[in-house]
């Protein structure tokens, strides 16, 4: 037998690195009243799944070749939110925290030029944060074929073969194959009537648009500045002024208000040539509403998904979730029935797109069901209203492991504290008590005071508010540990 000889040719080049961009700004309006402005689908933790959907998408990205830190892009308002599921996943990211939402074309013009100041010009792969995918080996593959597109100059969009007309995606036509994989998009398509979405399914040829890309950072900003020159100036300005901290940074509203709100694809994707799309066969849904939801989940006999306290006779085909109570459903075909502490939901699975006419209303009407949960999510903990009158408000407060309150005082109001688990430090103008189970103290309208958790284990006690005004913005901060004083 002849001896193998070492090659003498050149190894292959790694791959460019590569950092996901996860845009992660929307408020998911048909899953209400599950998703609310406060807390939108994409950190909502979903029966049958570890982990929220925003987990979910940065977990997906272990195993890939050459991955850099990613890019969160997500509003404010959410920044604890984010903050404690990337610690729970054990995933470092820089956060983007957006005013307000200005569409896909800012956020990913602002992270791109982000990711051009680490001094490379780095691959970027756009991920929204409220996807499913199921095939892991399938993703793997398509963005490895993606990356050796976009790193010869190309914009690459990722198309999901249709399973259905639906009309709630855009759509891609199929151009001619691209050697190595993928092919040319000849036209991005609007999405289509009914009747249209039936044509493209039946003729073939035509794919979903995901909303997932990849390209290099400095190519798409070339394309950005030639399509859409004003949301490249405005994005400029704004990038040179961002507000940064340790792990984020703050998009000044000064700037970021000037900015047209856009979408890649109608900014920059419809209008440059030569894009490219791969093909994307692994499981994909954008769980936009709840008929979506419904489809996904693993079902009973009589086709039904069923989570919490529920009972049915003869029911078919629905959705039925509970959160805090009973809920017994009978002779329903096909139905959604969603039951949360404040808000129930009842659907015809058919009409699941309507319900964001539902929140549309509830917008108009000022109520507050639209924005948060009765238990809001807080860095420190939690709390949850369980009741409220004239002049008075009871809420149950969860404070974390070796966390605390700000120092702060009320002008409308003042509190007693009933602790019912564990001990709380309690600071209180001069006075310092360490507060037992069963133990009471009062806070005085216009005293600075303080809780904290100096445990292991989470605390909880009953606060009750007596005051002429009790809105959550009758504070006044003096210390805070997560930036919440006044800039």
């Amino acid at each position: 037998m002849s001896e193998t000889k070492p090659s003498l040719s050149s190894p292959a080049p790694s791959p460019a690195r590569l950092i996901p961009i996860v845009i992660s700004g929307g408020v998911g309006s048909r899953l209400w009243p599950v998703s609310r402005a406060l807390l939108p689908k994409q950190y909502i933790e979903i029966p049958g799944m570890y982990g929220s959907l925003f987990q979910n998408t940065l977990e997906r990205l272990k195993g890939l070749d050459r991955v850099g830190e990613p890019i969160v892009v997500c509003s404010e308002e959410h920044r604890f939110v984010v903050a404690e599921q990337l610690r729970q996943i054990d995933v470092g990211a820089q956060l983007l925290l957006e005013p307000y939402g200005r569409n896909t074309a800012p956020a990913i013009a602002l992270a791109a030029m982000e990711a051009m100041a680490l001094g490379e010009d780095p691959l970027l792969l756009v991920l929204p944060a409220d996807h499913l995918i199921e095939d892991m080996e399938s993703l793997h593959g398509a963005i490895e074929t993606a990356r050796t597109l976009a790193t010869s100059s190309r914009l690459v969009t990722f198309g999901i073969p249709p399973r259905s007309p639906e009309t709630g995606y855009g759509y891609l036509q199929q151009g001619d194959e691209i050697t190595g994989g993928g092919f040319e998009v000849a036209k991005f398509v609007e999405k289509p009537d009914f009747a249209t979405a039936q044509r493209y399914v039946s003729e073939g040829g035509y794919l979903w648009n995901s909303g997932m890309f990849l390209f290099r950072a400095s190519v798409f900003l070339k394309h950005l500045k030639i399509h859409a020159p004003d949301i490249h100036e405005t994005c400029t300005v704004t990038h040179a002024a961002l507000e940064r901290e340790k792990d984020f940074a703050r998009i000044p509203d000064a700037e970021f208000h000037r900015c047209r709100s856009d979408s890649i694809d109608y900014a920059v994707m419809e209008k440059a040539g030569g894009v490219a799309a791969v093909l994307l066969n692994a499981g994909w849904n954008d769980l936009g509403a709840w008929d979506a939801l419904w489809s996904v989940q693993v079902k009973d006999g009589d086709d039904n998904v069923v989570s919490g306290d529920v009972l049915t006779e003869d029911v078919y085909g629905s959705y039925i979730q509970s959160e805090s109570r009973l809920v017994a459903a009978v002779g329903m075909r096909d139905a959604i029935i969603i039951e949360t502490p404040d808000a129930v939901l009842v659907a015809n699975r058919e009409d699941a797109q309507g319900v964001k006419k539902i929140v549309d209303q509830l917008q108009a009407l000022g109520r507050s069901e639209r924005l948060a949960h009765r238990r809001e999510r807080r860095p420190w903990g939690s709390f949850e209203s369980l009741a409220s009158g004239q002049g008075f408000q009871v809420k149950r407060i969860v404070v974390n492991p070796r966390s605390s309150l700000s120092l702060q005082s009320h002008q409308h109001r003042a509190e007693h504290w009933v602790m019912l688990t564990g001990v709380g430090r309690v600071e209180c103008d001069e006075k310092v008590i360490d507060l037992q189970p069963n133990e009471s103290t009062f806070i005085p309208k216009g005293s600075k005071h303080r809780l904290s958790n100096l445990s292991d284990a989470p605390i909880e006690l009953i606060e009750v508010q007596v005051g002429d005004y009790l809105g959550e913005d009758d504070i006044e901060r003096y210390e805070d540990n997560y930036g919440r004083l006044p800039r």
